[in-house]
């Protein structure tokens, strides 16, 4: 670093550098008298002294968190055009800490990379976001939502005809009982411009539960089960429908009512 102007007050950075053994002997014997003669230069130049604390160990447990054969890779694949200046003691505080900033902002990089690819070699899940989309519906749902009558035999056997209708499945009041758990009502809903059906239920020890249809291309798959907004959902499909059956329900329980159901459904 070049001499320092007279007449000038010195910055945090120059007695950062001066501290860090990084001055020219030219600029060391200016900050010095500058040290001696200034009694506000010495004030800061205390601080900044006692400032320096071991950031290395401080961030160490930090450090080696980080994916170190990972941000070594993308490293080695940046052309160096000079090779750094260090002093005796070692890389210097403002050094490190740029460093520990270029780690972080590195490491974030490498994760979105390697998010983004994981995205795109996994197989799209066709069903995956109406499953979302249910599940943050029922998840407004209470006991009080589903207090009303769900009607005698004939008007659920009618809610049902029609709803089936609607999806070219056949319902019927047997298809879709589940032991334990009271129907509620059957209904239309609307889900990218095609029917969703949704039969509601109301168990006793659990709360809302729904089992939910639409029409789908994607073809015969087993069940299969996952958690969203703290609900248990068991999901398959047939050659023509997907189905979910969504619940508060341990999962167990939920197996348990899907495995009934689908033994009941003529898809």
């Amino acid at each position: 670093m070049s001499e320092l102007n007279k007449g000038q007050m010195v910055t945090d950075e120059q007695l950062t550098a001066f501290i860090d053994g990084e001055l020219d002997a030219a600029a060391r014997r200016r900050i010095e008298r500058l040290i001696a003669d200034d009694e506000r230069v010495a004030e800061r130049f205390d601080f900044l002294s006692h400032s320096a604390l071991p950031f290395k160990m401080a961030f160490e447990p930090i450090l080696a968190e980080a994916p170190a054969a990972q941000l070594e890779a993308i490293l080695a694949a940046i052309p160096t055009t000079e090779k750094p200046k260090m002093h005796a003691a070692g890389i210097g505080r403002r050094g490190f800490l740029a460093a520990v900033a270029a780690s972080f902002v590195a490491a974030i990089a490498v994760d979105r990379a390697v998010i983004g690819i994981g995205r795109r070699l996994s197989k799209p899940d066709e069903d995956s976001e109406w499953r979302a989309v249910v599940a943050e519906y029922l998840s407004l749902y209470t006991a009080d939502t589903l207090n009303a009558p769900a009607g005698d035999h004939a008007q659920q056997a009618a809610q049902l005809n029609e709803v089936g209708s609607r999806l070219r499945l056949s319902l019927a009041p047997e298809a879709i009982t589940m032991p334990g758990v009271e129907f509620k009502r059957a209904q239309i809903l609307n889900y990218d411009s095609k029917p969703l059906a949704q039969i509601a239920y109301l168990d006793p020890e659990s709360g809302p539960m729904a089992l939910c249809i639409v029409q789908s291309s994607k073809g015969a798959a087993p069940p299969d089960m996952e958690n969203r907004r703290g609900m248990n959902i068991v999901y398959w499909s047939s050659p023509t429908h997907a189905f979910m059956l969504i619940g508060h329900a341990p999962i167990d329980r939920m197996q348990q009512l899907a495995t009934d159901v689908r033994a009941h459904l003529i898809a």
